[in-house]
């Protein structure tokens, strides 16, 4: 027994041994951290990536974390299905280690060096910086910059053992000691959640919560082992031996700690941006406050304000919103507990805490003011951003600016700053007289600083247009370039020219093989003179044994002749119409294209354009001589039909724009007020409208608008059986009431369905359309008809006419049916006729635009994809290349001997030739202007004054130029497009660097696709 005895408390003793053996043995790793150390820097070797060709398909991206979030880096999968689906490719992707890959999936943050500070930035074809941002923007660039009395604020307050340099291998993700305290206290929470408790997150943890988890929020045990085993396995990436990275864990949590979000700046992180956000404390100034020892009361009082308001940023960090949004007494009293707290251990001095606890925090009232941007400055990078969050799917500038994206463009920015340099003087009367902007058909008297100028220019490349230069005046967001929907005048003649000569090209190859009888024939039986001349001038050229190819038609159509008399009245647009010419001195003339091109003359285009109109109306289903020759063509009931649908929708449109707001008594009395006061007209009114009402009403009706007040009720007995509705068609009341017939319907709809939307109006009302033109369809009123169905034929005519014209990049949805259309009342954009210019340019081949060649997303991270812009978007075939050079050959006509003369010879090559330079000039009057009985004009003011000049430079560039001026004070400028031409002429020196070939500032021309 006794012997039994001995050795079990041998057993025992050895058991105590082996046990405080592994005690001390746990208890030196936890302080040491030796073992974690080799174990989790031997595994961060392997959890690395590389960036290489192409796409990654195995590449993982974040699906949380506001970090995560606010970078772009969740949403990059949808970024880069959006950008493939488009003119762009993935050029090269991050590719992690199998290691990398299996650790997220196992549940870790990506272990890499993340960057604290972040944003959007855009560069020009050099890679020079156009647009810069980076958030948080106040920042410590090193652990040298951070004041020691902050770093011992901190420490103190969240993480004492961090910076202990004892150990230089140890964890920072881990204070053993305050987490057993975390795990101890974790019963209370079940007790009293409200109980403030110990927490165990340290620095390193606290970054990985509010950077990656849920909402930064730790929701679950499981997720704080998550940020444990992360912020671990980050801190010995670069090895067993961390005394770096504690020191850069410091940093990292002073510059990026979440401070909630202050309405006019937005979300608000880091120490530096959280004293500029919310006491407007300028963060220089205050590190140096802190890192200087004041030496008198005044520089303590100072250094007690800038230390007190550091501290309740630290500390308003555990509930960011409430302390610094809704509570803030709740935060100074938190912050005055701490200063004695701080004072006690020796923190702090005890003056300092003296003095910084008789200051009380004052916040800033309002968010300080953010630089006002320059429209003007930043005009082209604005286009470039509004681009990206169409690109992105992104929904503001707000979100755009904070991704962690660098963008490649095709602007240049020294062209850019030399043109917007020339356009900002011409502000003041003295710099736009010196620059020649003064005189005739230029500036007069008014002021030059109302005037908007756009200035576009691209260059041309095998594979895309490019943008260079884009810059405008105009001191609001908007693009006047691509934004703005203008009356360009005159330049609507390069377009109506263009779809002229395409018609001959396009006859042309229809007639190329038939024999001179044949053309002949086509000619007599051709009910279009486009049709007839194209076909007789063909026979004729080859029976007289000459060649008719395509360049020689072209050059005849060019000299073929019209009237450019204003004499004539025209049937166009629903209506009869005259028009003038700009010189009045072409009114008796009759001439060439060719000339008329050169001088802009307006009636001769008026005369084309109504051509091109009957060309297409030839080329319809049916023929207009037919049509209107015969009343029993089974085709006019179908064009009648759609004339009272179209004409119908318009009056309804008119109607409803003056009844939608209205409630029905509102409506009806609106009605009332426009019905002479006559108790027929009245009655069959009121009862179109409420068919369902009774005698009385009506004679309540007719009491309160009839001068001597309701008739005897015998005469509103018989006023009500006389205008049932039901016994007259809708026409017929119309008539009877002297309003239209579909305001009465209208009037009537509302009773019913007072909030119904204009597109359920109009659903509905497709039958009383037609109702309301019954008369329409008698045939005894044929010569309406005809005038009707002129009208629909002449409105398909200009939808083949939009269709090429949108061919050609015309930017709306429709062309006023008018022949006036030829002269620009379908309004354009610059940005459009640059567009075509570049077509003309390039042999008739449309090509693709470019702004943005190249998105580099999350550079530096295991996220990193870099997109290129592909080649996909092939270029097509729009226009007959020898229309195309007839054009080119014309538009140089106008600046040599044209309205563009000013411009010749602005620019030259580097051996002094000069270049060749075409264009098209064209100036726009906006005018609003009220009619009454007879077309009297009863009123007419200017809406604004435009002139623009669409041109090409060489064989690379072209562009557009635009002065514009909006609103009354239109009314007191006379310049025409002679403006724009002296401005090209002015800026040529500014873009000469550019412009030239084989100029040393031009060699490198950036990226070509």
């Amino acid at each position: 027994m006794a012997g039994a005895r001995w050795v079990r408390g041998l057993a025992w003793g050895v058991a105590l041994v082996l046990a405080g053996a592994a005690g001390a043995a746990g208890w030196y790793e936890m302080r040491t951290s030796v073992l974690q150390s080799a174990v989790l820097s031997r595994i961060g070797r392997d959890l690395t990536y590389r960036v290489e060709p192409g796409p990654n398909p195995d590449i993982r991206f974040p699906g949380f974390g506001p970090y995560d979030v606010r970078l772009g880096y969740t949403r990059l999968p949808d970024f880069i299905e959006r950008l493939t689906a488009g003119s762009y490719r993935v050029e090269a992707q991050a590719r992690p280690t199998p290691q990398f890959r299996d650790y997220v999936e196992f549940g870790g943050f990506a272990p890499y060096r993340e960057k604290t500070s972040a944003g959007l930035r855009i560069a020009d074809r050099t890679g020079g910086q156009l647009h810069g941002v980076r958030f948080p923007e106040r920042t410590y660039a090193g652990f040298a910059e951070v004041p020691p009395l902050v770093v011992r604020t901190l420490l103190y307050i969240e993480n004492r053992e961090l910076l202990d340099t004892a150990n230089p291998m140890r964890n920072p993700a881990v204070e053993w000691d305050r987490f057993a305290l975390a795990l101890a206290n974790i019963p209370l929470k079940f007790i009293d959640p409200d109980n403030p408790r110990a927490g165990g997150s340290t620095l390193a943890t606290q970054i990985e919560k509010y950077r990656h988890s849920p909402e930064g929020r730790t929701a679950t045990g499981v997720e704080k082992l998550r940020q444990m085993m992360s912020a671990s396995v980050r801190a010995y990436l670069d090895g067993p031996e961390t005394s770096t990275v504690r020191h850069r864990i410091v940093v990292d949590y002073l510059n990026s700690t979440p401070l909630s979000a202050r309405p006019g700046i937005g979300e608000v992180n880091g120490l530096g941006d959280g004293l500029w956000a919310w006491f407007g404390t300028d963060f220089a100034v205050a590190n140096r406050i802190l890192s200087t020892p004041a030496r008198t009361e005044t520089e303590l009082a100072v250094q007690a304000v800038v230390y007190k308001q550091v501290l309740s940023l630290l500390l308003a960090q555990r509930r960011p919103s409430y302390y610094l949004a809704q509570d803030r007494g709740a935060l100074e009293r938190l912050a005055n507990e701490h200063l004695r707290v701080l004072d006690r251990a020796g923190v702090i001095d005890p003056a300092l805490a003296d003095a910084a606890q008789n200051f009380h925090l004052r916040f800033h009232p309002e968010p300080p003011a953010l630089p006002e941007p320059s429209f003007v400055e930043q005009k082209a990078t604005n286009a470039i951003r509004s681009r990206l969050l169409s690109l992105l799917g992104v929904r503001s500038l707000y979100e755009l600016d904070r991704l962690d994206l660098a963008v490649e463009t095709t602007l240049d920015q020294p062209s850019q700053e030399r043109v917007t340099q020339v356009l900002q003087r011409l502000r003041d009367p003295a710099a736009a007289a010196e620059l020649g902007l003064v005189g005739d058909r230029l500036l007069n008297q008014a002021d030059p600083s109302k005037v908007v100028y756009s200035v576009t220019l691209y260059e041309r490349t095998p594979t895309a247009n490019l943008v260079r230069v884009q810059v405008d005046t105009l001191e609001q967001p908007l693009d006047l370039n691509e934004g703005a929907k203008l009356d360009l005048g005159s330049t609507a003649k390069l377009r109506t020219l263009a779809t002229y000569l395409e018609i001959v090209a396009k006859l042309h190859g229809r007639f190329r093989d038939l024999s001179p009888h044949e053309l002949e024939a086509v000619a007599a039986d051709a009910p279009d003179r486009m049709t007839q001349w194209v076909a007789r001038t063909m026979a004729q050229l080859r029976a007289q044994g000459q060649a008719a190819g395509l360049q020689a038609m072209l050059d005849l159509a060019m000299e073929r002749q019209y009237s450019a008399s204003p004499a004539e009245r025209f049937f166009t647009g629903g209506g009869l119409h005259t028009f003038g010419n700009f010189d009045d001195k072409d009114n008796g003339r009759v001439m060439t294209v060719a000339e008329a091109f050169r001088h802009s003359v307006n009636l001769v285009f008026i005369r084309m354009m109504r051509d091109i109109v009957n060309h297409f109306i030839a080329e319809g289903p049916a023929r207009k001589d037919d049509l209107l020759d015969d009343p029993r063509h089974p085709v006019r009931q179908t064009y009648l039909a759609r004339f009272a649908d179209q004409e119908g929708t318009e009056f309804l449109n008119r109607f409803w724009s003056d009844y939608k707001d209205m409630t029905p008594d509102q409506a009806l009395d609106r009605l009332a007020g426009r019905i002479a006061a006559q108790p027929d007209r009245l009655a069959a009114a009121f009862r179109s409208v409420r068919p369902n009402a009774g005698p009385r009403d009506l004679a309540a009706f007719l009491g309160k608008r009839l001068p001597g007040g309701a008739p005897p009720q015998a005469q509103v007995e018989a006023l009500f059986q006389k205008y049932d509705p039901a016994a007259w068609s809708l026409n017929d009341r119309g008539y009877i009431a002297r309003v239209h017939p579909l305001e009465l319907w209208l009037v009537a709809y509302l009773q019913d369905t007072p909030q119904a939307p204009r597109r359920q109006m109009l659903k509905e009302s497709s039958s009383s359309r037609q109702e309301s033109y019954e008369w329409l369809f008698k045939t005894r009123h044929k010569s309406a008809q005809d005038s009707r169905i002129g009208i629909v034929l002449e409105e398909e005519a200009f939808d083949r006419i939009h269709a090429e014209w949108r061919r050609l990049g015309y930017p709306f949805e429709s062309l006023i049916a008018s022949y006036a259309t030829s002269i620009g009342s379908s309004a354009d954009r610059p940005g459009a006729l640059a567009e075509l210019m570049g077509i003309i340019l390039n042999d008739g081949v449309r090509l693709p635009t470019a702004r943005i060649t190249g998105l580099h997303f999350a550079a530096g991270t295991p996220y990193e994809t870099r997109f290129a812009l592909t080649d996909r978007e092939e270029a097509e075939q729009v226009m007959q290349p020898e229309v195309a050079a007839t054009l080119r050959r014309h538009l140089t006509d106008i600046v040599e001997n044209g309205t563009a003369r000013r411009v010749r010879g602005a620019f030259t090559t580097v051996d002094g030739a000069p270049l060749p330079i075409g264009g098209k000039t064209g100036t726009g009057d906006h005018r609003f202007e009220r009619y009454g009985a007879g077309g009297v004009v009863l009123e007419s003011r200017v809406v604004n004054r435009t002139a623009t000049f669409v041109f090409y430079i060489g064989d690379r560039f072209f562009g557009v130029i635009t002065a514009h001026v909006h609103g009354p004070d239109a009314a007191k400028y006379r310049f025409t497009s002679a403006l724009p031409s002296q401005l090209l002429k002015i800026l040529a020196p500014a873009l000469q660097p550019l412009v030239s070939p084989g100029d040393p500032q031009t060699a490198d021309r950036g990226p070509t696709l």
